[in-house]
């Protein structure tokens, strides 16, 4: 990865461009899972509001996002999205970094994720960039993947 990129906080103003880029991003899972993944249909006017979304641009495009939560132990990675036409350049790896650099930044020892049982590729990943396995949980039509990864000790802590 060469091109220039540029990581920005969104803003409300954002929230029609967030909402299109993750409803490309998502379009391939929908014959894989046999609906809508949940992150097509959010409100990301309230997400904005309610949640850290950080914009990657690629030479100026919007080419991804990460929405992070804030939880008592640790950081939740709410949704990674790619625009399709940037898929596969490593803009995935580098926002899941730049979230576990927010959680050591936070005093968290640990970053936690979820994704859909039927998207392996996306398990496969997670598994390969160090999270493990935490467990599954079943909601009305789809299995949730729970994963996380331990970033080191919370400062102050043993």
């Amino acid at each position: 990865m060469t091109d220039p990129i540029t990581l920005r906080r969104a803003n409300a103003a954002d929230a029609a461009a967030i909402r299109a880029l993750v409803r490309d991003a998502y379009a391939k899972w929908v014959p894989v899972v046999g609906r809508e993944p949940r992150p097509m249909s959010a409100d990301y006017d309230k997400a904005v509001r309610d949640h850290r979304i950080d914009l990657l641009y690629l030479d100026g495009a919007l080419a991804a996002l990460i929405e992070t939560i804030d939880e008592p132990e640790c950081l939740l990675i709410e949704n990674v999205a790619v625009s399709p036409a940037f898929q596969g350049r490593g803009l995935g790896r580098h926002l899941l970094a730049h979230a576990e650099a927010l959680a050591v930044a936070a005093g968290q020892a640990r970053i936690r994720l979820f994704t859909n049982k039927l998207m392996v590729a996306n398990q496969q990943l997670y598994a390969r960039l160090g999270y493990g396995f935490d467990g599954e949980e079943a909601f009305p039509g789809a299995i949730a993947v729970h994963m996380s990864k331990s970033i080191g000790p919370v400062s102050g802590r043993p």
